[in-house]
C-alpha cells in the first residue's frame, strides 16, 4: 500500500502506558458515551459526540433514565440518571442552554417538601436497582444526591428558582454533619467546591476534614488498610482514599492531606490498573451488566484525577 500523506495520520501512543492499554479496555467494553469521552479527555475528540451520545438517555420530563446511572436499570428519569448527566455536560463545557434548563424543571418537578432531592424517586418501583438503593414510597432529602447537582449548577453559573431552596438545604445538611460515611462527605465536598459564598464553604471544608480524620473515613496507608474501618452497608474492603474527596488539587478536600499522603494514595490509584487495561469497582456488585457498564467511566475518571495531579499516563 503507498505510504503518501502517512505521516499525517494520528500516532498511536506507546502500547503500554496508562491511557493506552485503558483505551483498549474502552474500545472493548464500553458504552458509545464512554468511547467518546474517552476520546474528548484523552484524544483531542469533540465534545458534540458526547452530547448526542447522551441525548439517547434523555426523556422528554427534561430528566435521564435508560441506565444512564449503571445501577438504576429501566427507562424512568431519576435524579441519580441526571446529576451523571449533568456531570458528562460539565466536563465537556456544555453545562448550560435549555438542555440544562429543561433538567432543572425535571429536579423540580422531583424535589421533597424542602426543596432537594431523593435519592430514588418512587417510579422507579417495579424496574431493577441495586439493592443497596431501595425504593421508597415518600424517599427523605438526601445529601448524596442534592449536593453535587447544586454544586455543578453553582460551577457552570446556571441560575434557576430550584436552586435557591436546594442550595438552603445542602448548607444546613453539610454544617449538621456529625456522623457521616464517604459518600456523603464526597458528595458535601462536590457542593462546597463550588458553593458561592466562599468563605463559608473553606470553614464548613475545614470541620469535615476533621469529621474524616476523626473518623477514619479516609485510608491513609493503602499498605495496612485493616487499620481503617469500612461504613456499614458497603462492600467489604470499600475504602475510600484521599484521591476520592479531592478529586484535583484545587479541591478544598486537599488541605485535608499531607503531601505523602495524597502522593500515596495516588500510587495505589495507578497501581489499580487491571491487566485488561481498566479500573475495578470498588462498590458491591449485584448484575453483570451493571458492572459492565461502570467500569469504564470508572476508568476514565482514575485517569482524569491521576492527571489532575501531574501524573504522567502517557
Amino acid at each position: 500500500m503507498a505510504e503518501t500523506g502517512a505521516s499525517s495520520l494520528p500516532q498511536s501512543p506507546p502500547p503500554h502506558t496508562p491511557v493506552a492499554r485503558a483505551e483498549r479496555f474502552v474500545w472493548l467494553t464500553a458504552r458509545v458515551l464512554e468511547q467518546h469521552l474517552f476520546a474528548h479527555h484523552f484524544r483531542g475528540g469533540a465534545a458534540d459526540p458526547v452530547e448526542t451520545a447522551l441525548d439517547a438517555y434523555r426523556n422528554e420530563d427534561g430528566g435521564y433514565g435508560h441506565a444512564l446511572e449503571p445501577d438504576l436499570r429501566g427507562p424512568v428519569s431519576q435524579p441519580l440518571h441526571t446529576a451523571r448527566a449533568l456531570r458528562v455536560l460539565d466536563a465537556v463545557g456544555r453545562c448550560a442552554g435549555q438542555r440544562v434548563e429543561h433538567m432543572c424543571r425535571y429536579l423540580t418537578s422531583v424535589s421533597t417538601a424542602d426543596g432537594a432531592l431523593p435519592a430514588i424517586h418512587p417510579s422507579q418501583r417495579g424496574y431493577p436497582a441495586a439493592p443497596f438503593v431501595p425504593v421508597v414510597d415518600d424517599p427523605p432529602s438526601d445529601l448524596l444526591a442534592t449536593g453535587p447537582v447544586v454544586g455543578l449548577l453553582h460551577r457552570n453559573e446556571v441560575w434557576h428558582a430550584w436552586l435557591f431552596r436546594a442550595t438552603d438545604f445542602c448548607w444546613q445538611a453539610v454544617e449538621s454533619l456529625e456522623k457521616s460515611h464517604p459518600y456523603e462527605i464526597e458528595a458535601a465536598v462536590a457542593f462546597l467546591d463550588s458553593a458561592p459564598d466562599r468563605p463559608r464553604a473553606e470553614a464548613a471544608a475545614d470541620r469535615l476534614g476533621r469529621l474524616v480524620r476523626e473518623h477514619r473515613l479516609a485510608a491513609l496507608d493503602p499498605d495496612n488498610l485493616d487499620a481503617y474501618p469500612v461504613s456499614p452497608g458497603y462492600a467489604p474492603g470499600e475504602h475510600h482514599f484521599p484521591f476520592d474527596y479531592a478529586r484535583t488539587p484545587s479541591s478544598l478536600a486537599r488541605a485535608w492531606f499531607t503531601d505523602d499522603e495524597m502522593a500515596r494514595s495516588l500510587d495505589h490509584l495507578a497501581a489499580r490498573q487491571q491487566d485488561d487495561g481498566g479500573w475495578p469497582l470498588s462498590w458491591r456488585r449485584w448484575a453483570p451488566a451493571a458492572a459492565l457498564e461502570a467500569r469504564p467511566a470508572v476508568t476514565i475518571e482514575a485517569l482524569r484525577t491521576l492527571r489532575a495531579y501531574g501524573r504522567g499516563i502517557g
